[in-house]
């Protein structure tokens, strides 16, 4: 048993893909616009290669550097986890990078740390954008593990722009010991804290790092970088209150929101909206013209979306199947929290329960709506109502629209259309969270 939890910690299943099948392709079209990705291999302080992917337009004027946001993956991910982000990310005219942290995919080493060695991977790779002149500002987004490496190394380079952290752990022995409990693996607690400190010293030779020095909470009133705190409700894994101890001591500006689902589940699409939002009001990217033809294609056109390799990246799954057969996983300065009970349902279903506050029936009304100089006030009169009030009325007007033109289409370019030409006058910082 104390074997099969040290593997858990330093040596989980690893993701093994094919970057040809699994990532997008070398070069792809998202949003109507063509991106490329990059593959290149960089060597981390313990001579160990990395293998890490850029997703860039394909054509980037050279006097406008771009910012770019590094995707960190969970325990037994990898880059392709990072999918999902080059469709959040680069239709804001944000670059986005993704490494396999050594001892992870495709990349060399044997052990992986849970962040403490992840986070000299992640300097390594921060190091190298720094060096690129077509690289602005840089950003973090991770998740599980990936959240934690970014918490401890944002902790020691303040000019990170901002952090997106989903179900990070506070401390690794007490997740350790909750474990237990609620996967009722019947020890006497006594022995567990032996065991404990067994896996220590074993960890401690094997991996080369001592466990007991993963408390990130501590790290939390140490850093300012502004941060966007992400858990899901019913994660049995890693608790939502792990999340919670550390946006409580956390010492910057800071958002936290809560959603429906387990360790593993797909993240909603509110969430996704929020992370995109707060990366624009931190990274501040530039704006080019659209070479689109057509208004309606440029935010239609998604191109093939790819998904994951189907890698399982709970923090503990191989060993809680293990020891109980219990099938599948559960698998600012505003301290406020963030939570929805509709995350799963469908834009169609989201959209006849909503009463059209506007009409927006042609292209001159589109007009209207990309017009950035209009105060949303106009639309109807309305001066009392608050910036996200008049913001919500805007967005149901797209969505009406977009329903109309195409029913069923995907809500996110038409959230990134409101977020593009609006954002900047309505919205500040701290984040908020848009409800499509």
């Amino acid at each position: 048993m104390i074997e099969q939890f040290v593997n858990f910690v330093i040596r989980p299943p690893r993701a093994e893909y094919n970057p040809d099948q699994y990532l997008w392709e070398p070069e792809f079209t998202l949003a109507g616009r063509k991106y490329k990705r990059l593959d290149l291999e960089l060597t981390n302080e313990r001579s160990q290669t990395l293998k890490c992917s850029h997703y860039v337009p394909a054509v980037i004027p050279e006097d406008t550097p771009l910012p770019c946001v590094i995707y960190c993956h969970g325990n037994s991910g990898c880059r392709a986890d990072a999918n999902e982000a080059a469709v959040i990310l680069l239709p804001s005219n944000i670059t986005l990078f993704t490494l396999d942290f050594a001892g992870s995919g495709l990349s060399s080493g044997e052990y992986v740390s849970l962040g403490w060695h992840e986070k000299q991977d992640l300097k390594c790779a921060v190091s190298f954008l720094r060096n690129n002149k077509q690289v602005s500002c840089i950003g973090l987004w991770g998740r599980s593990m990936g959240a934690v490496t970014s918490l401890l190394y944002g902790a020691e380079d303040p000019s990170i722009a901002g952090m997106v952290l989903d179900s990070a752990f506070s401390n690794l022995y007490d997740l350790m010991m909750e474990l237990v409990e609620v996967y009722k693996i019947r020890v006497p607690k006594f022995t567990v804290k032996m065991a404990v400190q067994y896996m220590r010293r074993v960890i401690q030779r094997r991996a080369k790092f001592d466990i007991m020095d993963l408390n990130v909470v501590q790290f939390a009133p140490k850093t300012f970088i502004p941060a966007l705190f992400g858990h899901a409700s019913n994660d049995m894994f890693i608790q939502p209150h792990h999340t919670e101890r550390i946006h409580e001591a956390y010492a910057g500006d800071k958002n936290l929101i809560k959603f429906e689902g387990d360790h593993n589940s797909p993240r909603p699409q509110f969430y996704y909206d929020s992370v995109s939002i707060f990366f624009y009001n931190v990274l501040h990217p530039p704006q080019f013209p659209s070479t689109c033809s057509n208004k309606f294609d440029k935010y239609y056109n998604l191109g093939a979306f790819k998904g994951g390799p189907g890698t399982n990246e709970s923090l503990l799954y191989e060993i809680i199947n293990g020891l109980r057969a219990a099938g599948t996983d559960a698998g600012s300065s505003s301290a406020a929290t963030t939570n929805f009970t509709n995350a799963t349902k469908s834009v169609v279903e989201l959209l006849t329960e909503r009463v059209n506050q506007l009409s927006v029936k042609n292209d001159n009304d589109l007009d209207f709506l990309l017009d950035e100089n209009h105060n949303l006030t106009e639309m109807d009169g309305n001066t009392a109502e608050c910036p996200l009030e008049q913001t919500d009325k805007l967005r149901n007007a797209v969505h009406t629209l977009a329903q109309t033109e195409r029913a069923g289409e995907d809500v996110l370019p038409w959230v990134q259309l409101v977020m593009d030409h609006h954002q900047a006058n309505v919205l500040g910082y701290p984040i908020i969270s848009m409800r499509a």
